[in-house]
């Protein structure tokens, strides 16, 4: 079970870091690449992209260094809210192909909050 979970923790850090670096400071290629963005503030973006990226770093960094290792638990739960909340945002939009990837998402970080909660 630690395996697995390690593994779901290094992809989905490494998705969310990808995605936040992208968001928080590369906006342009942001609005390039993501339609919604056109149509969000700048500063709602970067936001975005900010909680991504110390919610990626705080998947693995604290379960890694063995300083504070609850602290997975609570980037992965909430990771987990930020993709429910972008999957009711696609919906309202009606652009339902991202809603089935926030539900994957969602749907990993539930599992890594499950498997580090029975530790």
């Amino acid at each position: 079970m630690n395996i697995i979970l390690w593994i779901l923790q290094v992809l989905l850090a490494a998705m969310f870091l990808m995605a936040g670096v992208m968001k928080a400071f590369q906006y342009e290629r942001a609005k390039a690449t993501l339609p919604w963005v056109k149509d969000t503030s700048k500063g709602l973006v970067s936001f975005i992209g900010i909680s991504e990226l110390l919610g990626g770093i705080g998947l693995v960094l604290p379960q890694l260094t063995g300083i504070l290792p609850w602290l997975t638990l609570l980037a992965a739960a909430g990771l987990a809210i930020i993709m429910v909340l972008a999957a009711i945002f696609h919906i309202r939009r009606k652009e339902y192909s991202g809603v089935v990837f926030n539900i994957v998402l969602f749907a990993m970080c539930a599992f890594v909050v499950y498997g580090r909660g029975l530790v």
